[in-house]
């Protein structure tokens, strides 16, 4: 850190030395302005890559400035963790999570989930960016968005980042829509950069700005998901729904989680690790829901292969969309297989 007479005192808690560089490095940086900082070695089982159509079906908040939520998030095998440098820490720690993050992201064992960070809403999220980007980052997410040039300045400073540090990857964007005008700009966000994979929608903001509350039936929000999800499945990208924020109310996930499916979503957000199972097992396809699917397409199939126009399932006739949805199932238990 370009320090050269200094006194340290550490109080040793059982801190990992990642933290405690983290630490470290906040508290000088407090006291001098260097742009200088110490970035651990990335452990060999962070060395994995992420892929655009990377199933997303759940994935879990944890705050910036809490390593000891980092260090066994990934055991609950949620499909992306999400280190959060917005809303859960507060203003005057932000400097200090961003080093925090930028560690964890290297030395801590995620165990296979995609790695997120949420960064602040633009412009302070930018010096997010110059801190994490270099720790390899799977995806970032963009709070409060409401316009696809936030999308491209972003992308044009996670490209320059990459460019000084020498590192030729990708790395993915999930705006979120928490605003009346980031709704009405849906399908402008999502079809901004083709860094952008998914979006998700924020409705304890989103009903805010709306100056309504939100409510268990969702029906202040409906409007919203559904032109959310719309925008997505025609920009080609996975729509993610908000967060379920009764941790205590499993019936009231359950539901709502199925009235998320029924929507189009294709993932959700989690606050709680016990959370994580009840929004995998929704969003995955039942066997019975695979059997039946099967039946459909080997009906259509072979009405296909007889020169028939008519699909028939027993007495039952088949339309097209309900073929191109059974299709859209296997194709999505396929997937999960492999």
């Amino acid at each position: 850190l370009g320090i050269t007479h200094a006194s340290l005192e550490i109080e040793d808690t059982g801190a990992l030395p990642f933290v405690i560089g983290a630490r470290i490095e906040a508290a000088v940086k407090q006291l001098q302005s260097i742009n200088k900082g110490w970035i651990p070695p990335v452990i060999d089982q962070n060395r994995y890559e992420t892929g655009r159509e990377r199933f997303r079906f759940s994935r879990l908040y944890l705050p910036g400035n809490s390593p000891s939520m980092m260090l066994n998030a990934g055991i609950h095998q949620p499909d992306g963790i999400i280190l959060d440098l917005e809303d859960s820490v507060a203003p005057e720690k932000k400097a200090e999570a961003r080093i925090l993050v930028r560690n964890a992201l290297c030395q801590v064992d995620f165990y296979g989930a995609e790695r997120m960070v949420r960064i602040n809403q633009l412009p302070a999220g930018l010096e997010d960016l110059d801190e994490v980007v270099p720790s390899y980052p799977h995806l970032v997410l963009l709070p409060k968005c409401e316009q696809g040039s936030q999308v491209i300045e972003v992308v044009e400073r996670i490209q320059s980042i990459l460019k000084a540090h020498k590192q030729g990857r990708e790395i993915f964007l999930m705006p979120i829509i928490e605003s009346a005008l980031g709704v009405e700009n849906a399908f402008e966000i999502a079809t901004a950069s083709m860094s952008v994979v998914a979006m998700a929608i924020g409705l304890e903001d989103y009903t805010a700005d709306l100056g309504v509350k939100r409510t268990q039936r969702g029906k202040e929000s409906l409007y919203a998901r559904t032109r959310l999800v719309n925008a997505c499945k025609a920009a080609g990208i996975q729509p993610i729904d908000s967060v379920y924020s009764d941790v205590a109310n499993m019936d009231g996930l359950r539901k709502n989680v199925e009235t998320s499916r029924s929507l189009g979503f294709e993932g959700m957000g989690c606050i709680h690790p016990r959370q994580v199972p009840v929004i995998k097992k929704a969003f995955i396809p039942t066997q019975e829901e695979i059997e039946k699917a099967l039946l459909i397409v080997t009906a259509f199939e072979e009405a296909e292969a007889r020169g028939s126009g008519v699909v028939a399932l027993g007495s039952k006739m088949i339309d097209p969309p309900v073929v191109k949805r059974a299709q859209k199932t296997l194709e999505l238990a396929s997937k999960l297989k492999s």
